[in-house]
């Protein structure tokens, strides 16, 4: 589809006046505006569908706007501020001279499409895109500084920079290449399958609990584990227990106790859903890879490389966090980010 296929599909927006006036009104530093936009928007394999998206903006206005995504997991509560004491999930990304600081640059996210179960259907990071530019709609917000998106929030940051180009200057891309790689897309196809035999038995927490322990195998590597749980195997009432497994009960009981079963599901498919064409990218974008990175081989990351010409550019770290690297490694990915957001746009790049 072309890109003006793709605008003859833009959806029919309901603007949400009093946020628009609430952003205009803003001009702290840490002014946050927090809101749903209603849309009706025609989805690439459900067809059309009434949702509702909700945002959180914050920053002083005038600031250059950065739209930020991360995982599945994220939301649109990017860090705690004056109106919303809360951790976020971008807590050491965001913040007083960081490249995302909210006193020098503008910073939108949104809730995914199907975060809060409610929608049951298909959902493809084209479909997330679109919702992207359906809140930038209703709040009369034409081009973005940035996208910034860190493994789920860099797909759909691609096919932003594909479908909706010209409201774009530049795409920060980490953790996230142009498609899902076949032994990572098995990784989630057996993890799903775990979440299905759960609810088979009437214990779908207990079912999403070990499909979370299985993705944390994928989201970290070898060698963290080998240097975090080297202990000797215990024998605890007759069975065999290995040192990483208080860990891993853990990671799956704080995940089931605030995501929707049908919320991961949907989002776990939407990432094996996802394709972009490097070629319709005519935007700047820095890559970010990790070496290592379980789910985002390297490879891929030089292929999307190549895929985007004189557009792209890649930076690759290396560290035992693998595809986590960017929540654990906060200050070098900071270093990078900061770069590809003063970097100047080459003239004719951008609309």
């Amino acid at each position: 589809m072309s890109l003006v296929d793709t605008a003859a599909r833009i959806p029919e927006y309901v603007p949400d006046p009093a946020g628009i006036a609430a952003c205009a009104a803003a001009s702290a530093a840490d002014a946050v505006v927090r809101g749903r936009v209603q849309v009706v928007l025609p989805m690439r394999h459900a067809g059309a569908r009434e949702v509702e998206i909700g945002y959180e903006l914050c920053g002083a206005a005038g600031a250059p706007l950065v739209f930020v995504a991360g995982g599945i997991s994220a939301s649109r509560h990017l860090a705690s501020n004056a109106a919303h004491g809360e951790a976020g999930w971008a807590e050491h990304l965001v913040g007083s001279g960081r490249a995302l600081d909210p006193a020098r640059v503008r910073l939108l996210a949104i809730d995914f499409l199907g975060a809060d179960g409610t929608l049951d259907a298909p959902i493809d990071t084209a479909d997330q895109a679109d919702a992207v530019a359906a809140v930038l709609d209703a709040l009369g917000i034409g081009v973005l500084h940035a996208f910034v998106g860190y493994s789920y929030g860099a797909l759909v940051g691609l096919q932003f920079a594909a479908r909706h180009g010209a409201r774009l200057r530049r795409l920060v891309a980490v953790s996230g290449a142009h498609r899902a790689h076949p032994y990572a897309a098995a990784w989630r196809a057996l993890q799903r399958r775990a979440v299905a035999l759960g609810q088979l038995q009437c214990a779908d927490a207990q079912g999403l609990s070990l499909a979370r322990q299985f993705a944390m195998l994928s989201y970290r590597t070898p060698d963290e584990f080998a240097e975090r749980f080297d202990a000797a195997p215990e024998v605890i009432n007759g069975r065999v227990r290995v040192a990483a497994e208080d860990y891993l009960d853990a990671a799956g009981a704080r995940y089931v106790a605030r995501t929707p079963v049908t919320a991961w599901l949907r989002l776990s498919e939407s990432i094996d859903l996802h394709r972009v064409d490097p070629a319709r990218i005519r935007v700047p974008v820095t890559l970010v890879a990790v070496e290592g990175d379980g789910l985002v081989p390297l490879a891929d990351a030089v292929a999307l490389l190549e895929g985007l010409g004189a557009y792209g550019r890649l930076r690759v770290l290396r560290s035992p966090y693998g595809h986590d690297a960017f929540l654990k490694e906060t200050d070098r990915i900071d270093t990078l980010l900061t770069a590809a957001l003063q970097a100047p746009i080459p003239s004719g790049d951008t609309a």
